[in-house]
């Protein structure tokens, strides 16, 4: 009778070894998160997805476009960060604040969130749950997955539908043409930097007096 074991391919020594390493860093990497009194809110406590065109603003960037929003909002004002969840894990840091944002996002991970929540796909722009009423939020957010017009406009149809007026635009400065075109915004003097650096050049853009110049 032949050893049932045998045709389990067994793992060589080499790549046990190495996937010890792997969760023994990933077991460190968690047991930090704890330790720190780990953020759940923080820029990168959910990782980049490439496949999803992710890719976080640093720090910075976040915080500079989250204190813009916050003041554009104004007292007790509502923001709705689409595709933006960098921007939105900003403005959660700032707790207790005197504002409320909603995340539309494709990524469900960011369902964490909770009732902030909302899966957003931009293929289907205005298919947004009834309770999200139309121009109900005092500023909108986005930064459009990919850089095609299409997505653009898309985009632009849900940014319309949500903002009582005020937009906050980042895409590519290749897009700025059609940024005017779809959502009347022009571009502003600060440049948006990600944590890691993309090949295309970035910009935001507005239609409100920001202070972003």
């Amino acid at each position: 009778k032949m050893d049932d074991d045998d045709d389990i391919p067994q793992l060589s020594s080499h790549t046990l070894a190495a996937l010890q390493e792997f969760y023994l860093e990933q077991q460190q990497r968690e047991g930090m998160k704890t330790s720190q009194g780990f953020n759940q809110y923080s820029i990168g406590s959910i990782e980049e997805d490439w496949q999803l065109s992710q890719f976080w603003y640093s720090d910075e960037t976040a915080s500079c476009l989250a204190k813009e929003a916050v003041l554009a909002a104004g007292k007790g004002g509502r923001i709705a960060c689409v595709s933006a969840p960098s921007v939105y894990q900003k403005l959660k840091e700032q707790d207790g604040e005197d504002f409320s944002v909603c995340i539309l996002e494709y990524d469900r991970r960011f369902s964490v969130y909770g009732e902030e929540f909302i899966f957003y796909d931009y293929n289907h722009p205005l298919d947004l749950p009834e309770n999200l009423l139309p121009h109900s939020f005092d500023i909108v957010i986005a930064d459009p997955p990919y850089l095609s017009e299409e997505c653009l406009q898309k985009t632009a149809e849900t940014i319309k539908y949500l903002t009582k007026g005020k937009i906050l635009l980042c895409t590519g400065a290749v897009m700025e043409e059609q940024a005017a075109k779809h959502l009347g915004v022009k571009m502003c003097k600060f440049i948006p930097k990600h944590s890691r650096n993309l090949a295309n050049e970035f910009r935001c853009y507005v239609n409100y007096a920001s202070g972003l110049d």
